[in-house]
């Protein structure tokens, strides 16, 4: 659990962090009332224990072209090809996200598609035709009504 990983502290590093990524350590510091060289070693902990990873900013697909959304679900044709089927998946950029799942589809992933010809191309064309996949099941997405980062403590 992670309060046995970390202090007090840290656990309210991480959740500024998890609001704000850019904001700098010298604010930290001063929000937190403890020197800015202690965030700094703090943070440091903090990336060298892997809880933080690369801070980027979440861009808006639709603004950038993207009018299609959707998630597919794959089916696999045997657990040997799981691997493989994820390094594949992995060279489609319209992918941004893919999770391993119980049930009869192995995996889902969540594709942007400049429209639905392009959404139909990347699944016909690009996940289909890898060794391994058996078969797809795919749901648009209208929008997405809210996106969070993970909590921090209570």
């Amino acid at each position: 659990m992670i309060e046995n990983k970390f202090d007090a502290l840290d656990l309210r590093i991480l959740k500024e962090l998890s609001l704000n990524a850019r904001i700098a350590f010298s604010a930290l510091a001063e929000q937190f009332n403890v020197s800015n060289s202690l965030v700094h070693q703090r943070i440091k902990k903090l990336n060298d224990s892997g809880v933080l990873q690369q801070p980027i900013y979440q861009l808006d697909a639709e603004i950038l072209g993207y009018q299609t959304s959707a998630f597919t679900q794959i089916m696999i044709e045997n657990p040997r090809f799981i691997g493989n089927v994820i390094k594949a998946l992995e060279k489609i950029p319209e992918i941004v996200e893919c999770t391993n799942i119980a049930g009869r589809y192995a995996l889902i992933v969540r594709i942007y598609a400049t429209n639905n010809t392009h959404l139909r191309d990347v699944i016909y064309d690009k996940i289909q035709t890898i060794k391994g996949v058996e078969g797809t099941n795919t749901t648009f997405a209208f929008e997405t009504s809210f996106r969070r980062p993970m909590t921090v403590g209570n």
